[in-house]
């Protein structure tokens, strides 16, 4: 599974990283966490407010930061 957070590098960003990889880990999945900085790369996912969660290519959550038990269901 390829996890991808976009973001500048902001606490939030920081915070949705955080949250995310304490989600997969309680769930016990095999992932890569990439964090994409570059703002054309992140643009081309149509993400226009960060930060934002992908996973395997699909944006799940863009402008907020979800809790562990929230990110848990979008990778479930």
């Amino acid at each position: 599974m390829l996890i991808q957070i976009l973001g500048t590098g902001c606490p939030k960003c920081k915070q949705l990283a955080a949250n995310t990889e304490a989600a997969a880990n309680a769930l016990g999945l095999h992932y890569t966490l990439e964090k994409v900085t570059d703002i054309a790369q992140i643009v081309s996912f149509g993400v226009m407010t960060t930060p934002a969660l992908v996973v395997n290519g699909q944006v799940k959550v863009a402008g907020k930061v979800p809790d562990v038990q929230a990110i848990k269901g979008l990778l479930t």
